[in-house]
Formats: structure tokens, C-alpha cells, sequence
């Protein structure tokens, strides 16, 4: 489980085919913290290290996990938000958060706000009954609240230090994004 609350940013360093998976090697700042089989959030799709080398670590994409995601849209020198498993006992600052990405999303608009920033995201409308006014969304596994919901897009507001310190500053008109709907959602519609 995670918080979508980012830790660090990482960088790909390397990308390797293997049938139908990818092998991405991951350049991270807390990489003297990690260790084989760990789970770590990678723009919100929990990824486990199965490989260490030097000062980098390699997660492994498998099929099903490309299917649903834009790592393979991922290349070298892509950055990459990252959050280690949470602590139990520890605050849960964002949300519950799986790192099962639901679906991609598509940014369809951008604007500066003198000081934040309004993302607004286009999402496959049978997901509509996952996400209400002021809920949670996770986007490339950062933890953000939603609003302006339509059939098929939501805005999300970036304040600065979400801007300087994920990946979000990278994105622009058409970019695709990972989308998890909140857990709690999920049952409350399962019920």
C-alpha cells in the first residue's frame, strides 16, 4: 500500500525488452535504502526490484501491466515519481493508494494559474462511477483531489510544491497519465 504522497523522483536509465515484458533500470535517490523484492510506487504502478546493479535498481513490466499503463510509452532519461510501501503506524498524509492502475488518462488542458496549476484529464467514461467532487485520484501515483467532474474528464489543482517536486511539471496537452480511483470507492460501487 502506498499514500501517493512522492518521495523522490527517479530516472530511467535503461529499457530492456524480454518477450512481452520490459526491464526498466531505475536511477533513485534512496537507492542505498532499497533492496530485491521490495515494492515501489512508479508513477503509481507498484513495480517489485528484482535486480540490483551498481547504483541502480530494475522492476519488471509484465504484459498485463503494459496493457493498462503508459510504461511503454516510457524511455531513457524519462523521470519517474517514486514512493516506497508505507509504514503501518506511520500518518497517512494522502490516500489509500494500491499502485493498481486502473486506467490511462489523457491531459487535454493546462493552465497557469499565477502560482498553481489546473490539469484537466480525460478518463474512459465507464470509470465515471469511481470518482466524485472532492475525492481522491491518483495520478502517476501522486495523490490529488478531484473536481469539475464531467462524464469523462476532471481537473486537478497543483500547488507549487507538488509542481517542483513530482513529475506533473512534465505534463502537457496529450500526455497520457496513470489513473487509480480511490480503494474505498471501489467497494462502496462493488457494495
Amino acid at each position: 500500500m502506498f499514500t501517493g504522497i512522492i518521495e523522490a523522483i527517479g530516472t530511467v536509465k535503461n529499457i530492456e525488452p524480454s518477450g512481452t515484458n520490459i526491464h526498466f533500470w531505475i536511477e533513485s535517490p534512496f537507492f542505498h535504502e532499497l533492496k530485491i523484492d521490495q515494492s515501489v510506487a512508479h508513477d503509481g504502478v507498484c513495480l517489485t526490484i528484482d535486480a540490483t546493479e551498481g547504483h541502480l535498481y530494475r522492476v519488471t513490466a509484465i504484459k498485463e501491466t503494459l496493457e493498462k499503463t503508459n510504461l511503454s510509452l516510457w524511455n531513457i532519461n524519462k523521470k519517474v515519481n517514486l514512493e516506497r510501501g508505507m509504514i503501518l503506524g506511520a500518518r497517512l498524509d494522502g490516500h489509500l493508494v494500491q499502485g493498481h492502475v486502473d486506467c490511462t488518462g489523457t491531459c487535454v488542458d493546462v493552465k497557469e494559474e499565477g502560482g498553481s496549476w489546473l490539469y484537466t484529464i480525460e478518463f474512459p467514461e465507464n470509470f465515471n462511477r469511481l470518482i466524485i467532487e472532492k475525492g481522491s485520484i491518483c495520478m502517476n501515483g501522486t495523490s490529488l483531489t478531484a473536481f469539475n467532474i464531467t462524464n469523462d474528464t476532471f481537473s486537478v489543482a497543483i500547488i507549487p510544491y507538488t509542481y517542483n517536486l513530482t513529475n506533473i511539471n512534465e505534463l502537457a496537452q496529450n500526455s497520457m497519465v496513470n489513473l487509480e480511483f480511490d480503494l474505498v470507492g471501489k467497494y462502496v460501487t462493488k457494495l
